[in-house]
């Protein structure tokens, strides 16, 4: 599955991660670095469970981690409409 930025959602990378902004709502999500890494494989075309084994490169004691925060927050973005699975 592929995922986007569902078309009224704006994102705009700040110092300590990315904001993103839902025209719809006029509500704020601010992701922190590791949040915006996971967002941006995401939207790259990679699989939850591809970015997550990029997150986790080099750190197989923080794969398992890995997996359960990508799906944590992708199910967060996608509860919110702000992300949209393809």
């Amino acid at each position: 599955m592929t995922y986007t930025l569902e078309p009224e959602v704006l994102a705009t990378d700040v110092e300590d991660g990315v904001v993103l902004l839902d025209q719809r709502t006029g509500r704020y999500w601010q992701l922190n670095r590791s949040g915006a890494a996971t967002l941006r494989l995401l939207l790259d075309g990679n699989s939850a469970e591809e970015a997550a084994k990029k997150l986790a490169l080099g750190r197989p004691d923080a794969a398992e981690r890995a997996r359960t925060d990508v799906r944590a927050l992708l199910d967060t973005l996608v509860k919110a409409r702000l992300v949209v699975g393809s």
